[in-house]
């Protein structure tokens, strides 16, 4: 069986990368062809123009005709190949968007399953019990800042004109105080014997002279 109609090939698939690169290679190659044939037709035309009718002239035309025939043919198979490398990039272009979007859909599947799992593991009668437990110790916090804070013995309210009479009697007792304390010194070490603070000069010399002069 293997005799009539082969062994079956093991050989990997190409894929369409591979694909894509066999025909733009073959492309390359014909375009070098085609570059030979258009030098040769140059020729060719140089030729017949410096030449007259007659059978030379008419043998180049035909090796030019021969020229033009296979470069359109040349141009027909480029064509074709160039077809081809774009409808396997389209195809390739395709297979990477599908596979782009395949791994967006199995990554939001798995985040979608992970965010289930961890959801289900959250008790919201738990989350606002704890919230009104924070709440009252809040609050039960603040009484006991408020009594520490409390003063002793000091009236919670005080009445404006008794506060203004001590402040007056206050300083009536400073300025009697301060009669005492021009002279630097204070009134209890004042002397009566001291002398008195009327004499402006010290007595003349000249008189105590003439006294004894006399």
């Amino acid at each position: 069986m293997n005799r009539l109609f082969g062994a079956k090939s093991t050989a990997p698939k190409p894929s369409l990368s591979s694909a894509i690169s066999n025909v733009d290679t073959r492309i390359e190659s014909i375009d070098v062809k085609l570059a030979k044939l258009n030098a040769e037709l140059t020729t060719h035309q140089q030729r017949l123009a410096k030449m007259r009718d007659g059978p030379g002239k008419t043998a180049i035309k035909q090796k030019a005709l021969k020229v033009l025939q296979q470069r359109k043919m040349y141009e027909s198979q480029r064509d074709q190949l160039q077809q081809q490398s774009w409808n396997m990039e389209q195809a390739g272009m395709m297979q990477d968007n599908l596979k782009n979007t395949m791994t967006t859909v199995d990554a939001m599947k798995t985040t979608t399953k992970e965010l289930r799992k961890q959801y289900g593991k959250v008790n919201i009668d738990k989350i606002e019990k704890l919230q009104d437990e924070m709440a009252d110790l809040m609050d039960m916090g603040n009484d006991i800042q408020e009594s520490i804070s409390r003063s002793y013995d000091v009236p919670e309210e005080v009445d404006e004109d008794e506060l203004d009479a001590e402040l007056e009697a206050l300083g009536d007792e400073v300025d009697f105080e301060g009669l005492g304390e021009s002279s630097g010194m204070p009134s209890y070490m004042l002397d009566d014997t001291a002398p008195p603070q009327f004499i402006d000069a010290p007595p003349e010399m000249g008189n105590k002279v003439k006294e004894a002069a006399g």
